[in-house]
This record gives C-alpha cells, structure tokens and sequence, in this order.
C-alpha cells in the first residue's frame, strides 16, 4: 500500500503528459489552487460521470480561486476522445506508469465489488498556493462527490 498524503504535507510534484502530449507540472499553477483529481479510467461510467460534473462546476470553481486537474494511468490519445467526447475544458493528464498516482497514495490496494485488487483508488486533493495539501479525500465517489466538495470548500 502507498503512504497517504495528510493535511499540510508537501504535494509531490509531478510532470505529466496532457491529452494532447503537451507537458503540465503541479509547479505551473503555484500561486493558485487546484483540485488535483485521480480517477481509474477515462470513459467508463463512473469516471465520465465525476469528469462532467468537473466540467458543469467549473466556472464557479474558478471564480472561486480554483483550477482542476484530472490524473489517470490512461494514454493521452485515450484521453483526447474522452475530453472530446464530453466537452471536458479542464486538463487530463497521463500517468501510464502509474508513478504519480503511487507518490499521491492513489494507487494501490482497494476493494470493489467485494474483491480485494490492486488498481486507481479515486482520490481528490485540494493543493494550496504554496503547494502543500490543504485537503485530502481518499475512496471518493464519482457521483455527488463534486457537489460535497463545493459544500465543503463553500463555492
């Protein structure tokens, strides 16, 4: 099992290929918020569903100081259909070798339908200006999570 991340600690910096194969780093959005999102796989169900509701969001979160970033192990090309498919307006970034999902605790043992296996646990961090861990969610849901994390954060 990959160490979780806590309140306060360091946000792992990442590099990350977007679905267009262009390069985005944690470091780019120093100074501003962002909600750094992990999810299993583009264009399955659950993961379509949290991703639209990203995207209807997304205004208020930005007018509220917050930017979004979705982290999957799915190759850019997969990414692109998918951020075009749904009209996605938020980046989605490649991490095939799963590196960044690991350093993020993301990745690793959990259970689903009853089983125990090892894949993408979805996960939702809110990285603060300086970039450290203002909040951590583990095991999210892909449906309502995006209205309680607005409830949570007050937008």
């Amino acid at each position: 099992m990959t160490e979780r991340l806590a309140e306060g600690d360091p946000a792992p910096d990442f590099t990350l290929p977007d679905a267009d194969g262009k390069p985005v780093s944690l470091a780019d959005y120093r100074g501003r918020k962002v909600i750094v999102y992990f999810y299993p796989a583009a264009s399955t169900p659950g993961c379509t569903k949290q991703a639209c509701d990203f995207r209807d969001n997304l205004a208020e979160l930005g007018d509220a100081g917050l930017d979004v970033v979705g982290i999957s192990p799915d190759k850019p090309a997969k990414l692109a259909k998918f951020r075009d498919a749904q009209d996605l307006t938020f980046p989605l970034l490649s991490d095939p070798d799963r590196e960044v999902l690991q350093a993020w605790g993301a990745f690793g043992e959990k259970t689903m339908y009853g089983k125990k296996v090892t894949g993408v646990i979805r996960s939702t961090f809110l990285v603060d200006e300086e970039g450290k861990i203002e909040k951590a969610m583990y095991n999210v849901r892909a449906t309502g999570h995006v209205a309680k994390l607005r409830k949570d954060l007050k937008v």
